[in-house]
């Protein structure tokens, strides 16, 4: 447990306690912590689940299929923090997508019962659970908002803009590559490539690497209204 209480100290779960109450109150539930190398299988899509997972090293990315073969990558999620927060508590608690190691990767699983107790012995970790649920929430309703833009350009100005209101800067770090961000937005990456450049082009923007600087922000807002 001792190694783990910097990662711990990171989750969001446990935020606004020191590691002593984090060692606490873990020793007061049961846990069961996992250990997968890269490109491993953490779960299927349809697997049952019952215990929320915590990121202790290491990354995983969220994959959904299609029948068509294609696999589009929802989201990436790194050290300290969970997923199955809500599956667990559902009344149907499958994984709706599949689950991959992206390196060697720690995780330690936690119950519902055991989840429920620790719950009931720190009021903050109550309150951390319910605001997570409430970030995935809004971060679903981005997601869903993405889809309905009928536009490459649009797609892109909507992610932009939900940046720079996050990082609150007009110069913006993306932590993924290009084909991640192109699999986000559900847009092929060849064309994703060839409107970056278009909007550096134009003044929009412009980008190297991972970061990209908005240039003109009232286009970008404005674009989304057309």
């Amino acid at each position: 447990m001792e190694k783990y209480l910097t990662s711990l100290s990171k989750c969001v779960l446990f935020k606004g306690l020191n590691k002593e109450e984090i060692k606490l109150l873990l020793s007061s539930v049961s846990y069961d912590i996992s250990f997968y190398n890269k490109g491993d299988v953490v779960a299927i899509e349809e697997d049952e689940c019952n215990d929320l997972g915590i990121i202790l090293k290491g990354s995983v990315e969220i994959h959904k299929s299609f029948p068509s073969g294609k696999i589009v990558t929802i989201n990436n999620f790194d050290e300290g923090n969970i997923f199955g927060e809500a599956l667990v508590f559902s009344g149907r608690h499958i994984y709706p997508a599949t689950i991959i190691s992206s390196n060697n990767t720690e995780i330690m699983y936690i119950h519902k019962k055991n989840i429920i107790n620790m719950m009931r012995l720190n009021d903050d970790v109550l309150n951390n659970f319910v605001s997570v649920l409430s970030n995935r929430i809004l971060m679903l309703n981005e997601r869903i908002t993405n889809l309905s833009y009928d536009t490459v350009r649009k797609k892109i100005a909507n992610l932009l803009l939900n940046e720079y209101k996050k990082q609150k800067s007009l110069f913006l770090t993306f932590p993924y590559s290009r084909k991640k961000m192109a699999e986000l937005l559900n847009i092929p990456r060849p064309s994703l490539s060839r409107e970056l450049v278009n909007m550096k082009d134009e003044g929009i923007i412009d980008f190297d690497k991972n970061l990209i600087k908005i240039v003109d922000i009232d286009y970008i807002e404005n674009c989304l209204l057309e």
